[in-house]
């Protein structure tokens, strides 16, 4: 199938189009059968070949929905716009039970195997428990704070000598 498509030739920061008609298979990129026209979005200039572009339209080439709103701002073509392109879809960052990520505002479609597989909990009715029943809890005793000994106090020998220890070994 023929398309008439853009394929970019600008530099970085200064794109430009070429209008061309590829077979759809072949690269963005890659080799054209004929050129139909340019476009210079930045410069805002459009050059068209209409009676080409009419020919190939014809002949039964497609346009890409980017150049088909092209065409229909130049009128070359009498038809309403076409939506070019469409947002990403956002998937929720926690899956559900199912495992599979969900679209955000969808609702979860679990399989009816899923829902087979996943146990059913009952509600346990809370019991009212009276003053005598309820649990005392345990008293905490005060912690314990030794004595801290001053500096001075400690002898040389509690605090290992670094360097003897490497001149041994």
């Amino acid at each position: 199938m023929l398309k008439i498509r853009l394929q970019r030739i600008g530099k970085k920061n200064d794109p430009s189009y070429r209008i061309a008609l590829v077979e759809h298979t072949t690269s963005p990129h890659g080799k054209f059968i004929e050129l139909l026209g340019s476009y210079s979005p930045k410069m805002k200039v459009k050059k068209f070949d209409k009676e080409r572009i009419e020919y190939w339209l014809t002949k039964g080439a497609q346009a890409s929905p980017t150049v088909h709103n092209l065409l229909v701002d130049e009128k070359i073509i009498n038809k309403e716009k076409v939506r070019a392109w469409k947002a990403k879809k956002k998937i929720s960052e926690v899956p559900p039970a199912g495992g599979i990520p969900t679209e955000v505002g969808k609702e979860q479609v679990i399989p009816e195997a899923a829902k087979a597989e996943e146990p059913k909990i009952e509600a346990v009715p809370e019991v009212a428990r009276t003053e005598e029943q309820k649990v005392e809890e345990p008293k905490q005793e005060p912690i314990k704070v030794e004595e801290i000994k001053p500096v001075e106090e400690l002898k040389l020998q509690e605090i290992p000598n670094i360097d003897t220890q490497e001149r041994k070994e």
